[in-house]
């Protein structure tokens, strides 16, 4: 009988195996993905290998299924699931980078192993931008990032042979965006280190502020920017607010800092429901928590723009709530995200999870390029050859049609595939697209959120007559334009535009704020909020970062050569101008810009300042492009600034604004200085080439080709003056014109604008025949004469 008690105790208090003794806790827990899925039977299927029965969870965040306490419960993990290369802890998070080799490289292993390498891990960019900011401190290479790592094998590159050779041809023309290996970022300085070189100050403003997005990290736990870590920060589905609302009871629900469900959300067979609302894909503000900040393409693809202000009142009477620390106006929205587009569906699995190569700048992972789905006037997509739209070159690239493909590789078929109907169509640097395929001449677009779009290539719709007539001429009359520009140049009708990015370190009053990259690199935490919480407090560092702008625009963003070699639209890259407060409270460098040879053009030795124009895609595509007048007509456009500049203010003496007599010597003793002078630089932060050509500003610091348009391209693009062409002699400047426009007004016509555009189109092709045909009649002339000698007569 003994016995038998015994036994009826350890049945009650320890569950057997084939039970989930997780949910003894964590009852009413979402299952992480629908019963009866691919990935729910994976999960199932690694559980029975390893010996641990129904206790699923445990092959995702290990732990000790048999344990009857919290504590020992989160605790270790079953040894035979380690032996499968699974759990070796208790992993909270089990996406998080540090680990999740363990965990989703289970099954994902290409896609784990190439996150490592990832520009989202490893921030080369925006480290390589704020180093060169602040005097070059990386110089042109881009080799430092958030932690040391290496390139794997050439072979061990993700995707196609084409796409093997297209990446190493890009890494030999660009080889300061392609290192081989990367070193970590070094450590914040002391306050007495900064003493004796300020510009060590960078390592405290990346570290404090700029890496913060690191996927190895949590992120800011502020409004907009709560996450996950590594692959949660984008699979598991955290709301705005932070408050989880599933219906587990363990974890709080008045608490931010919560995923919103426990699901994964993804591809579109990965559904996710709350509160009886189902989707499917990752949102595209699952995106923006990161992509705020820099080029801002995630809110600018929701149509949210910056603002200093708040508006609007709520039924309170408080202004607009902070999103992302910031307020927002609320323009256009991308015209694919009104199609219902996600960030997704167009970004390839490369563009997100890399490739396992290194790679500096965004251009280097991003494969796609517009054409690839909507072709040109003239080719269609399959008709166009690999690398057109991303040529890294002056001239459009040449070669044989790129086809479609009938297959895909392994690693892309894991998760939703689709009928691959006649092909699945190529990028622009040869990897099938898993989602986009062809039938007869239309483009089939299968979106992760479950809805399927057939696309009109633009050779189709201008066969059957359907584009607009300013389209016709822009993308095929004018056929320069689709092979040296960006679609975006005229279709990204607004980009937000922040200029003169003041920066302010200081090291007073014992000043201490979070390292993000020493919290996010804290192996030993792996997602707890708690435990997140506490990290963040332990990663203090001296000095606090506060940033400031000159101004906010939107509309008409100016326009420059990309590193692909296209013209492409611009806005401030960091622009960054540089106070630092030492530790007594006094100012080391105030207002300073640094200066740094041109590293492009060291031929040149010319010095150029650390204010950077970075060419962009900003997100913001229009079925409407901008008009021809926005660039043709106006300065910005060119590079020549807002009204040439013409407007702006002397930034380098101090400005005091009191009672001053009239030639301008202030009169009080006792003022003070309105607006402190800037050190090295003096012109408007929009102006970054003059008329001669000369580089006011440094545009584009990673890329060897991209920089201001040349003079050849400003002077084609140059058409101001236009009016003054005919108006000069219009009404009254010669006989022939003052008596067109007489009979005009004693006729009574109204010369409206499609009048006066019918006027000068007539004029154009009266010109252009009198032209030819008096060359005809000189040729006839000379033929007739050359007849007459001939002849001897």
């Amino acid at each position: 009988m003994t016995a038998i008690r015994y036994a009826l105790l350890f049945a009650l208090f320890l569950p057997p195996l084939w039970a989930n003794n997780c949910l003894k806790c964590h009852d009413g827990i979402e299952p992480i993905r629908e019963p009866g899925t691919g990935m729910a039977k994976a999960i199932a299927q690694k559980a029975k290998e390893a010996g641990v029965g129904d206790n699923t969870c445990v092959v995702c965040h290990g732990g000790n299924p048999e344990a009857v306490t919290k504590e020992a419960a989160h605790r270790g993990a079953p040894r035979k699931l380690q032996a499968y290369e699974g759990p070796k802890a208790f992993y909270p998070d089990p996406g998080s980078a540090w680990i999740n080799q363990h965990t989703c490289g289970m099954c994902h292993k290409e896609q784990v192993k190439a996150q490592t390498n990832s520009l989202m891990m490893t921030e080369q960019g925006k480290i390589h931008g704020t180093l060169y900011s602040f005097g070059g401190l990386e110089g042109y290479r881009h080799d430092v990032g958030n932690y040391a790592t290496a390139n794997p094998d050439p072979h061990e590159r993700l995707g196609t042979e084409a796409y093997r050779k297209y990446m190493k041809r890009l890494s030999e023309l660009n080889p300061q965006v392609f290192p081989e290996k990367m070193t970590a970022l070094p450590s914040a300085p002391t306050p007495e280190e900064v003493e004796k070189n300020p510009k060590l100050a960078a390592y405290t403003y990346l570290r404090q502020e700029c890496l913060r997005c690191h996927t190895g990290s949590k992120g800011r736990q502020k409004r907009g920017d709560y996450r996950g870590m590594g692959c949660s920060s984008c699979h598991i589905p955290y709301s705005n607010d932070g408050f989880y609302e599933g219906g587990d009871a363990t974890i709080p629900k008045n608490e931010a800092g919560h995923l919103l469900v426990h699901r994964i959300q993804a591809s579109r067979n990965a559904k996710v429901t709350v509160h009886g609302t189902t989707y499917t894909g990752v949102p595209v503000e699952s995106c923006a928590t990161c992509h705020n900040r820099g080029k801002r393409i995630g809110v600018s693809y929701e149509g949210l723009m910056e603002t200093a202000y708040s508006p609007t009142f709520d039924d309170e009477g408080h202004g607009q709530p902070k999103l992302h620390t910031k307020h927002y106006l609320h323009l256009k929205e991308d015209v694919h995200m009104k199609k219902g587009m996600l960030c997704q569906d167009c970004h390839t699995t490369r563009d997100l999870h890399g490739d396992g190569f290194l790679a500096g700048a965004t251009l280097g992972p991003v494969e796609i390029e517009c054409q690839d789905c909507h072709g040109t006037t003239k080719r269609y997509p399959w008709e166009l050859p690999l690398g057109y739209g991303d040529e890294f070159d002056t001239k459009p690239a040449e070669g044989k049609p790129r086809g479609v493909v009938q297959s895909l590789p392994e690693y892309l078929k894991k998760g939703t595939t689709f009928d691959k109907k006649e092909g699945y169509l190529l990028t622009a640097r040869g990897n099938p697209y898993k989602n986009v395929v062809k039938e007869g001449n239309e483009v089939v677009v299968y979106l992760a959120s479950g809805k399927t779009i057939r696309l009109q290539p633009l050779k189709k719709l201008k066969e059957e007559g359907r584009l607009s007539k300013e389209g016709l001429v822009a993308m095929d009359t004018v056929s320069r334009h689709n092979d040296r520009m960006e679609c975006y140049s005229c279709h990204d009708t607004w980009a937000p535009q922040c200029y003169g990015c003041h920066v302010k370190i200081d090291y007073s009053q014992n000043h201490r704020e979070v390292d993000w990259l020493a919290a996010a690199c804290d192996r030993d935490i792996h997602g707890t909020d708690a435990s997140y919480r506490g990290t963040l407090r332990e990663h203090l560092i001296p000095g606090k970062v506060t940033e400031t702008r000159s101004y906010l625009r939107w509309e008409n963003p100016p326009l420059v050569q990309n590193g692909e070699g296209r013209v492409s639209p611009a806005m401030p890259g960091c622009q960054v101008v540089v106070t630092v407060i030492g530790k007594d409270g006094k100012a080391i460098l105030q207002n300073h810009v640094f200066e740094m040879p041109d590293y492009k053009h060291p031929g040149s030795k010319r010095k150029l300042p650390g204010i950077v124009m970075a060419s962009t895609h900003s997100h913001t595509v229009q079925k409407r492009a901008r008009s021809c007048e926005s660039c043709h007509g106006n300065p910005a456009a060119m590079g020549y600034g807002i009204e040439e500049g013409a407007v702006w203010g002397d930034m380098s003496e101090d400005f005091v604004v009191d009672l001053k007599t009239a030639d301008g010597r202030v009169i009080p003793r006792r003022y003070t200085v309105q607006k402190p002078k800037i050190e090295n630089f003096n012109v408007d932060w929009s102006r970054f080439v003059d008329e001669n050509g000369t580089w006011l500003q440094t545009v584009d610091n990673h890329w060897n080709l991209a920089g201001p348009l040349g003079n050849d391209q400003r002077a084609k693009l140059d058409r101001r003056g236009a009016c003054l062409a005919c108006h000069e002699t219009v009404p009254d400047g010669s006989l022939a014109s003052s008596l067109m426009h007489h009979v005009a007004e004693v006729s009574g016509v109204d010369i409206d604008r499609q009048k006066h555009n019918e006027i000068l189109n007539k004029n154009i092709r009266i010109a252009a025949w009198a032209q030819v045909l008096g060359a005809l009649a000189a040729l006839a002339g000379l033929y007739y004469l050359y007849r007459r000698r001939r002849d001897g007569r």
